[in-house]
């Protein structure tokens, strides 16, 4: 029977079934499977039982590895237990998953499938993980849509219990897990009727525990090994019977059936296809619409049971009629004669009179749409080649398939619908709601699913919808919408909005323009387009409406844009949205409180009748138009133009494998390209006003605003707008300026909240505007001149204060980072101090996406071209990795200075190349200064003069010439990495006593999955992983790595104590030996005004929240300092006021003031026992 529908994604539908199946979860966050774990872990606070009546106990380990051995030890010790992951996650199990396997232990995995890293990291959906597991002994079964995840997880679990096999069960990754789709759920009652008792029974007493003594081997010897793993074929040659049992079982009850291999098209097809995943959907999709059409006789066969591999039901599954077949792999083996599935389809049918090609397909959730799938089947049927590639143009090894026809095949009557929005604006999640209500008040079937790209906010994000009479396969973004919604104006000549709207369609904008200025605001072709589709179009000014709602912080232009769409797209009777849309706003915000709630009520019912039709001219004469946006400057190098250019408009499905790097390398200092304009309010100097404190460069997260001493003669050909002052202390009559960098600004605010003369507004320092005012004013002309001008002018001024320091040129610009980010203003100080030094490995996670996604890195170089070199491994080994870093500098420095030696030590050495050498080795032991790098680059050109000579020696010099000078390794990562997965690392590198220092970006959370709780996250506090809030205490990680001795260690807060934060950094640069610091960093998910994030720090340091110390081993007498002040502020106010403390009222009611007094008599014995033990190591 039918059950009830419900609107989900595809995680939700994994773990709908786990809870229901699992008595315990080991769990640990990684995109995009962590909402898995996340459900499970909400589920279990609420107290939802599971099909047995009890709650799931769920454990958050420290990494995937830890979450695999714990299922290891829970499934030993006898009680059903699952995991979910994807991807490096997955990677980090297989060594327990041979085990787990070779041991008979029945359980799941939920693995959302994604990509793994190779020339970089993706987050996105493929095969490349999964298909690294097939000789684990795991039995893999895909689900290739929402609602396959809900019938085949079920299938999975039930199979595993009788078959002993394990299974790892798997669907694509964002494809799938972040699809949301309406479907049928599958109640607890209907799962628990399938469960047959005897096989959990049989499972409980092969459980070890002193009653039945056993010993699990430990090891075999070369004499019985090999019988060993030959004893679980039988186990193995049963599993496609059982499953095929199971899916007969679930279909009794769903009424929908599976079979290991399904397939579906003409019965008497000549070319099928054969794949798995959310592809499959995509190719039925398009086969139903070319037979019925065209008269084509293309099949697909969906393979669900990959592994044990059924040959035999492979081979019914296929037509009698079938003369060629095309397997498509979502992975890529390099070197291989042909991907995973190609290989098993080619052993499966050896001696078949059947022509069989492979391809590749999907990599990274690269768009595979009806198009491609075409081409795919014409290439087959023109005896095409092997190993082809479809989706992509390869014009250096020419692999890939060129697409030479567009067909549109989605069932007639889907009505199709796309959102731009800005990353963070919330348009997501409205998008998510309106589906769900669609989903809730009409029979029609409905779709979401939402493209962005990395950036932690302010990239740019489309939210595709479909919803329809027909059942929905459209596993690919949407082409030829009816409805466009921008929620961010500064799009409009930067993105092809409107391209394929379909004649008819509705474009719906967010301005602040009237109804009589939005059509001249378009560019020409949208003109042209509005005008030859006879499109309607709406404008909406959302910011006003935010205005009205000072509590909302300037958010809500979501909530508007959702009101609008119902309101002007009557998809469904507009009152049956508005009370859809009301009860979804107090689900959304009711973790948040009431005032958050009822601020989002009130604008919805601003809203209702705020939207304007826009009326059209007849023709364009007359009317003026906006110009599209010029993205690149004419001089910029090739990769701007030929990989940046295209990326930026959204058209990097375009680029050429030509123009991609071999080996992942790409040139820094290309974020300031991007000027993305997205700043609703950028801040205006007031230079009468300004005390040159630099506060306001220092707390600026993006380096949007900057401060420069300037000599008098640079100043000759300065832009009459170009305003200056006198600088204080002056030496020889040098001004002082503050640059705003306006279309790279974000808006946050955090300069305007921090600058010390805003508390006087009447002599206010910095004061809002906008980009419009600014543009008038001149500023892109002073910012360029700005840019121009000398850097690192410094007067009477030293790094050893603020305004020194900032006075230097930030080597880290305008990164991807939230909007008043707590970590990038420390990022940003390590590049201004030491950043023509420095090498960075980076720790997978906030830090690594917005300082390295490609294209635009916003690590930069001085004028004269040095600034850091970055890079990243994985999450789980950065500290190793920068040791790895240290060794080799140390390594080339040894043999430059060996070799520069010898050559020195030769009487045929010219005097200008002895001198050269000798200049540069009188720096050896103090190399990071700017005479130290002259002499470097001196050097250089001396032995460039003498590179025909032939000589081993002086080639070598040659070679290592850039290691004259000492290299700055800096390790950088967030709280997750440090205290978690990658403390292990950290410990040992740290004990190593090398010169690396290590910076923890302390976040109090995993930031960059999402929220959830690390070993860092303190006593008390709401954290996805920890939805009652944690129940245990911070992890004293700054006192664990003081314990060595001989360990620089300090915990900075910025906006509580710059000077001390400047000279822990210092000194950590300075002491010859590991340093760790550990810098606090308030983070959007700690539920804060991110204006305000340098004041939470204040905040966090007075109220006894963190602590400011620090540990330095230089100074034998007396090497620890503690930096905080007896507390002034009320620590319960203090977390009170933050969301993530708030929200434990909401989550767990019953525990939340025992929580709140633990938190506060917690932290008292973190700041007393730092404070005494670094008395005890003076």
């Amino acid at each position: 029977m039918p059950g009830k529908t419900i609107t989900v994604d595809g995680n939700y539908a994994a773990a709908h079934v786990a809870y229901a199946m699992s008595e315990v979860s080991a769990i640990y966050p990684i995109t995009p499977s962590s909402t898995m774990g996340e459900w499970i872990d909400e589920w279990a606070s609420q107290h939802k039982k599971n099909i047995w009546g009890e709650e799931v106990r769920v454990a958050e380990m420290q990494s995937e590895a830890g979450a695999a051995g714990a299922v290891h030890g829970s499934l030993a010790a006898g009680s059903l237990t699952s995991t979910y992951t994807a991807s490096q996650g997955l990677l980090l199990m297989i060594p327990v998953m041979h085990k787990m396997a070779g041991e008979m232990l029945p359980h799941v995995i939920h693995v959302a499938a994604r990509a793994i890293a190779a020339q970089s990291l993706a987050i996105f959906g493929d095969h490349s993980d999964v298909m690294g597991c097939r000789n684990t002994g795991y039995a893999m079964l895909a689900a290739n849509s929402v609602q396959e995840e809900m019938d085949l997880a079920l299938v999975a679990h039930l199979a595993t219990y009788k078959s002993k096999v394990p299974f790892l069960q798997f669907f694509d990754g964002f494809r799938t897990s972040h699809e949301v789709h309406k479907i049928e759920e599958i109640s607890y009652e209907d799962i628990a009727k399938l469960v047959e008792p005897k096989y959990i029974e049989e499972f409980r007493q092969r459980a070890l525990r002193p009653e039945a003594p056993v010993c699990k081997v430990g090891a075999q010897n070369t004499d019985v090994y090999f019988q060993g793993r030959e004893t679980v074929n039988k186990y193995y040659d049963a599993v496609p019977e059982i499953v095929q049992e199971y899916m007969d079982k679930v279909a009794k009850v769903t009424g929908r059936q599976y079979h290991p291999f399904d397939y579906v098209g003409a019965p008497d097809a000549t070319d099928i296809i054969v794949a798995m995943g959310s592809g499959c959907e995509t190719i039925e999709e398009t086969i139903e619409y070319l037979n019925a059409k065209r008269g084509t006789k293309y099949g697909l066969v969906k393979v669900r049971l990959y592994r044990p591999f059924d040959v035999e039901r492979f081979k019914a599954a296929i037509p009698a009629s079938v003369k060629r077949i095309t397997v498509l792999d979502r992975t890529k083996e390099p070197g291989a004669i042909g991907e995973p599935l190609y290989l098993d389809v080619v052993a499966a049918l050896e001696g078949k009179n059947i022509r069989i090609i492979g391809g590749r397909y999907g990599l990274a959730s690269k768009e595979f749409t009806p198009s491609m799938v075409y081409a795919v089947y014409k290439h087959a049927e023109n005896n095409g080649f092997h190993g082809f590639t479809v989706g992509i143009e390869d014009d250096v090894t020419h692999k890939s398939l060129k697409v030479e026809e567009h067909i549109v095949t989605e069932p007639e009557g889907t009505t199709n619908c796309m959102f731009w929005g800005l990353g963070s604006d919330g348009t997501v999640g409205a998008n998510k709601n309106s589906i769900k209500i669609i989903g809730q008040y009409t029979n029609k079937d409905a779709q979401a699913y939402f493209a962005y790209d990395s950036k932690k906010s302010f990239g740019v994000t489309v939210s595709h919808l479909r919803f329809g009479d027909k059942p929905i396969k459209s596993t690919y973004l949407i082409t030829a919408p009816d409805f466009v919604s921008c929620s961010a104006h500064a799009y409009i000549g930067r993105y092809d909005m409107l391209k394929g709207i379909k004649e008819g369609g509705t474009f719906l904008l967010n301005s602040p323009w009237s109804k009589e200025e939005a059509f001249s605001h378009l560019t020409r072709d949208m003109q042209k387009t509005i005008i030859d589709k006879k499109i309607k179009f709406y404008n909406v000014n959302a910011e006003a409406l935010i205005e009205q709602q000072p509590g909302l912080r300037g958010k809500g232009a979501n909530t508007v844009m959702m009101v609008a769409y119902f309101k002007v797209s009557g998809i469904i009777p507009f009152e049956q949205a508005l009370e859809g849309m009301r009860e979804m706003t107090k689900k959304t915000f009711k973790k948040k409180g009431d005032d958050v709630v009822n601020m989002n009520l009130a604008l919805i019912d601003a809203a209702v009748n705020a939207t304007e039709e826009v009326v059209i001219p007849a023709s364009l004469e007359g009317v003026c138009a906006a110009e599209d946006a010029k993205l690149i400057p004419d001089d910029a190098s090739e990769f701007a133009k030929k990989i940046i250019e295209p990326s930026m408009k959204q058209k990097g499905d375009d680029i050429p494998v030509s123009a991609m790097s071999v080996d992942g390398v790409i040139p820094t200092g290309t974020a300031c390209l991007e000027k993305r304009g997205i700043a609703p309010r950028v801040p205006h100097w007031n230079s009468e006003n300004c005390i040159q404190c630099g506060i306001c460069a220092s707390a600026c997260p993006h380096a949007a605003i900057r401060t420069k001493l300037i000599e008098a003669d640079d100043l000759k050909n300065a832009p009459e707008s170009f305003n200056t002052i006198d600088a204080k202390p002056n030496d020889h009559g040098e001004k002082f300026k503050v640059q705003v960098y306006c279309k790279d600004c974000t808006g946050c605010g955090v300069c305007v909240d921090q600058c010390p003369m805003n508390k006087n507004p009447e002599k206010a320092a910095l004061t809002w505007s906008s980009i419009e005012k600014e543009e008038e004013a001149c500023e892109m002309v002073n910012e360029e001149f700005f840019d121009a001008l000398p850097d690192n002018v410094m007067g009477k001024n030293n790094t050893n204060t603020i305004k020194g320091a900032m006075l230097r040129k930030p080597l880290f610009e305008f990164s991807g980072a939230c909007a008043g980010c707590g970590e990038t203003p420390y990022v940003k100080l390590v590049s201004q101090l030491f950043g023509e030094n420095v090498i960075v490995a980076n720790a997978t996670g906030c830090s690594s996406i917005y300082s390295g996604t490609f294209p635009t890195i916003p690590y930069t170089t001085n004028k004269d071209g040095r600034g850091p070199a970055w890079a990243n491994s994985l999450f789980e080994d950065n500290a190793e990795f920068g040791f790895g870093m240290r060794l080799a500098v140390d390594s080339n420095r040894t043999t430059l200075k060996s070799y520069a030696e010898r050559v020195l030590a030769n009487e045929k050495t010219p005097a200008d190349l002895k001198e050269a050498l000798e200049g540069a080795l009188a720096h050896w032991e103090n190399s990071k200064t700017e005479e130290a790098v002259a002499a470097q680059e001196n050097a250089k050109k001396v032995l460039a003069k003498y590179a025909d000579v032939d000589c081993s020696d002086l080639a070598k010099v040659r070679e290592l010439q850039d290691y004259f000078t000492d290299k700055s390794v800096w390790i950088i990562g967030g709280d997750g990495w440090a205290n978690d997965i990658g403390y292990g690392g950290i410990d040992h590198v740290l004990a190593q006593d090398k010169d690396v220092n290590i910076l923890v970006l302390d976040t109090e959370v995993y930031s960059n999955t999402g929220g959830q709780a690390s070993k860092s996250t303190p006593t008390g506090a709401v954290a996805k992983f920890a939805t009652g809030g944690k129940r245990t205490y911070k992890k004293n990680m700054g006192l664990m790595s003081m314990s060595y001795g001989y360990v620089y260690v300090a915990s900075v807060a910025l906006g509580a104590d710059r000077a001390q934060t400047l000279k822990a950094f210092k000194e950590a640069e300075a002491y010859k030996g590991p340093s760790i610091i550990f810098a606090y960093a308030p983070c959007i998910a700690h539920g804060i005004d991110m204006s305000k994030t340098q004041t939470e720090q204040k905040r966090a340091v007075e109220a006894g929240y963190f602590p400011l110390y620090r540990y330095n081993p230089a100074n034998p007498e007396a090497p620890f300092s503690w930096d905080t002040k007896d507390p002034k502020g009320s620590y319960q106010d203090f977390i009170r006021s933050e969301g993530r403390y708030k929200s434990l009222l909401k989550t767990n009611p019953e525990a939340a003031e025992a929580l709140y007094a633990q938190a506060e008599e917690d932290a008292a014995k973190r700041m007393a026992v730092y404070k005494a033990v670094g008395e005890l190591m003076k």
